[in-house]
Order: C-alpha cells, then structure tokens, then sequence
C-alpha cells in the first residue's frame, strides 16, 4: 500500500519524525538497513528544548524516569575553577541536561512509535530511488535480498552522516575533519570530586578533558589526543584513559569495567538545502559537527519536530506546500549557527599554545563571571534560546510585553498543556474569547485549535505554531491579521482565492 512518506533511517530523528507524524494521522513507513536498532551509548544528553517537544506527546515523563539529571557544569584549568553554569534557573520545566544512552533513547521512541502502530521495518536498504512532480519511486531491499519498489507521496533521509538519501540527491557535504584525534571512553569511575548532578571539563595544557556522569557510577569521557598517523584514530586502552585522566583530571578517579571505548574525529559539515523537491534530509544526513554541548542528536530531533507538523498538514490537504519551503530556511540556520557554536566550544577548549590558554583561563573566568554571560550560555545549551528569527513564516509582530516575537519559542506553562499536544497540527490562538476569535476558528476549523487560551497579554492577541513558536502578534482588536496570517497557509484560502 502507498504511504505518504517513506522514512529511511530509524535512529532517534528517524523515530522522532515518524512518531510525529504518525501522532497526527499521516500514514507512515520507516526502514534501517541495520539488523537492530544501537546497542551503544553514542548521544547521551537530552536538552530542556527536546524534552519539551517531546512532551507535546506526552511521552517525555519515560525518558526522565530513565535518564540522569545533570543541573550544572563546570569549567577547571590548573586545579582552578573558571566558571560554574547551572542549569537550575532555565524557563523551562525540564531545567537540566537529561544523561541517557542513545540505545535507550532509540527503545523509548520505538515504544512510542509502536503505541502509534508503527514499527521500523529493519535490515532493508534504500537501493535508489527517483521522484517526479507525483510522488517518490524507491527500490528497497530486503533481509532475504529480495528487492520491493515502492512509492511514496515523500521521502525523508534520516540516515545519517553517510546518508543514501544525501547522495542520491547529490547534495553537497561541505566542510572539514578536524586534526585531531580523539577518545571517547563510556566507563565507571570511583573518586569523582564533583556532585554526580554536575559535569566537568578539564582545560589542560595537553588537551580537553570532559567527565560527565551519566549514573552514580556511570560516566563518559572524551579528550583529544594530537592527530596521529593512523587512517583512523585507534580504539583507547583502559589505561590509556587512566593516564589521561591522572594527567588532566585532579587526581584521585579510577577507571574500570568499560562500558565502550572509541576513537574518533570531529567532522563539520552540513548541505545547503534540506530539501529537494519531494525529498527531504534531516539531522545527521544533513548536518555533523563536534560533539561539545551535545547539540548533535537534540538538532536532528528538532528537525524532525519542526518538519513533521508542516508535511502532516500538507499530508492532510490542509495547507498549501509551499509551506514546506520553510523548512530548510529555518533549519539550515540553526544548522549553521550550531556548526559554529560548536566549533568555537572545540577550538578554545583544545588551545595548546601556553600564553594563549592562559588569556583564554583569565578571560574565561572573567566572562563567566558575568550572569548574563552565564545565561546565554544556558539558553545556549539547553536550546531554549533556538529560533527562527527571519523565518519564512512569520508574521506581524505587535510588541507587548512579555509577548515574544515572531520565531521565537513561547515558554511552556507549568499545568498547561503543551501547544500541539492535541493530535492534530493546529496552531493556539491567545486571545480573549469572544466572537471574533469564535468566528475565526470556525473559518479555519482545520488549522486552529477548537478554542482560544487566555491571553498573553490583554492587549494582544497571539497565534502559536504547533511546535511552539509564535507566528504573529497582533492588537487585541485586531483579528483581522491573524486572519490574514492563516490565508496564507490554508489551501482552503487559496483555493478559493
């Protein structure tokens, strides 16, 4: 049976955007070449911005019951602290970094999935495929070799940084593998100095150090270690790490029973268009960086969010498809702007010249110093602070308040439900009920939530996105702009327009 859109990827964006649009009625089929989903730990911090979206389905009380809440990090160079960030102060209700191993993050999202009636279809491969301006044509093949062609109103590529979507598309990976090898050690560790609720980072003369606990006794490090001049960095010895850790750490942690050991390099890349057509790429298929802040696998997940309520309402025959142009505009700039965050954290924390470390030591506790350095970096990390500033959807922007603007994310309340949690991709109107905004929810019965929440603001009325984000501001009085705002979208609008 046609699917409308063929997923070809089932790690945790694949699983997210199948879940997603399976929440909101969109008939979904999602493959892996792989015989089973990871049995390694890979990604293992959830941020406040993830856990938020994910609660829009209400699953997101799984993953905190089996996660490690992590409230603070710190900075140390010579036994010194540089900086102290906690996390405890962010707007959100999932004030931490949530430590989970991605094989757990992948059971979760598959178990939800599967409450949705959809299960990933594993060890079937994507051989090739080609669209037209109907649907997506794709020849699979399965375990027993036998081969299936199939066809999809769309494709999405969640398939990682050798993504076979990418490059059917032809797309461009542009950028570079770091000079440097490094080592990622997921251990127990006895003598940690630091409450098991707070991670570190070790600046060193040698290199970085990172130790974040992931349980009372389980935690990852990851240093670099000079480039060596093996093709591929090497799998680290247990009393490789140990070393490591006596050289850059304060003494007194002991390693033992290894959990995984891994060598790698940092690759930074990323396409310039997340779509081609009917076809779609997302997370790690369309952009790879460092690992420093854990943005990897929250950026990918939020591709998914912010794709899926787009392609369910184009899916549904709701709203025109240029909706979907949106997509790559908002996303490729949080792509670029994650690339380049991360690349910073990477290059000042691996600074090997002595004078510069120590202008980067005395700059660094100064900075920190600072609570409004300290909160930017928070809203950083915890991706609150992520955006679509010059989005393609934004509308009017009435400024009131304590009203955000359009693009940017509207808070939840504590004890609200989320915008979006209702199983349909509709935006939330706040605004006072009366019957303007009654009227206007009977105009767009399809896009709009069956009635208005309370007010931001008196004076204002606001329209929500189904992931969060504001749409457009607007007086109080003035309907008539939202009502502006949604013809754009509605393909019922335009069709009678």
């Amino acid at each position: 049976m046609k699917k409308k859109v063929l997923i070809v990827g089932a790690g945790p964006v694949g699983l997210t955007m199948a879940a997603e649009l399976a929440r909101y009625g969109v008939s979904v089929r999602i493959v892996d070449k792989a015989a089973q989903r990871t049995d390694k730990s890979k990604a293992i911090v959830l941020w406040s911005r993830a856990l938020e979206l994910l609660d829009r389905a209400g699953c997101t009380s799984d993953f905190v019951a089996a996660g490690h809440k992590v409230d603070a990090a710190n900075i140390i160079a010579g036994g010194e602290a540089i900086g102290h960030v906690d996390f405890t102060g962010v707007d959100s209700p999932y004030p931490y970094a949530l430590m989970l191993p991605q094989s757990d993050t992948e059971r979760l999202l598959e178990e939800h999935l599967g409450r949705l009636g959809v299960k990933p279809e594993r060890q079937t491969e994507v051989l090739s495929f080609k669209q037209d301006g109907r649907c997506v044509t794709a020849v699979l093949r399965k375990a027993d070799a036998q081969e299936e062609v199939v066809e999809a109103d769309w494709l999405i590529g969640c398939d990682g940084a050798h993504s076979a979507v990418r490059h059917g598309l032809g797309l461009s990976f542009l950028g570079d593998t770091l000079q440097s090898d490094w080592i990622l050690a997921d251990i127990h560790l006895g003598g940690y100095p630091l409450p098991i609720e707070e991670m570190a980072t070790y600046w060193h003369e040698d290199g970085v150090l990172l130790v974040i606990p992931m349980s009372a006794t389980r935690f990852r490090l990851i240093a670099d270690i000079g480039l060596s001049k093996d093709s591929a960095p090497a799998q680290p010895t247990l009393d490789q790490v140990q070393a490591i850790i006596d050289r850059r750490g304060p003494g007194g942690m002991v390693v033992s029973n290894p959990i995984w050991l891994s060598g790698f390099r940092i690759n930074e890349r990323k396409v310039s268009d997340y779509r081609a057509g009917r076809v779609f790429v997302a997370g790690d298929a369309a952009h790879v960086h460092s690992p420093a802040g854990g943005q990897g696998m929250n950026t990918g997940m939020q591709d998914a969010f912010n794709l899926a309520w787009k392609l369910a309402l184009v899916c549904r025959g709701e709203a025109a498809e240029s909706l979907l142009d949106s997509y790559s505009a908002e996303r490729s700039a949080v792509g670029d702007q994650v690339l380049k965050d991360a690349g910073r954290l990477t290059m000042v924390a691996t600074m090997r010249n002595h004078t510069a470390q120590a202008v980067r030591n005395l700059f660094g506790r100064l900075l920190l110093g600072l609570s409004a350095v300290r909160k930017a970096m928070v809203d950083t990390m915890t991706e609150i602070s992520v955006g679509y500033d010059h989005s393609p959807l934004n509308g009017p922007g009435s400024q009131h308040t304590g009203v955000p603007a359009p693009g940017r994310r509207l808070p939840p309340t504590t004890g609200q439900r989320p915008v979006g949690s209702d199983g349909m991709p509709r935006f939330a109107l706040f605004a006072a009920d009366n019957s303007k905004t009654r009227t206007l929810i009977g105009r767009f019965p399809d896009l709009l939530e069956p009635s208005p929440r309370p007010p931001l603001d008196p004076r204002a009325i606001v329209l929500v996105r189904p992931d969060g984000y504001v749409a457009c501001v607007a007086k109080a009085d003035d309907v008539d702009a939202v009502d502006e705002y949604l013809e754009t979208i509605s393909i019922a609008a335009i069709i009678d327009a």
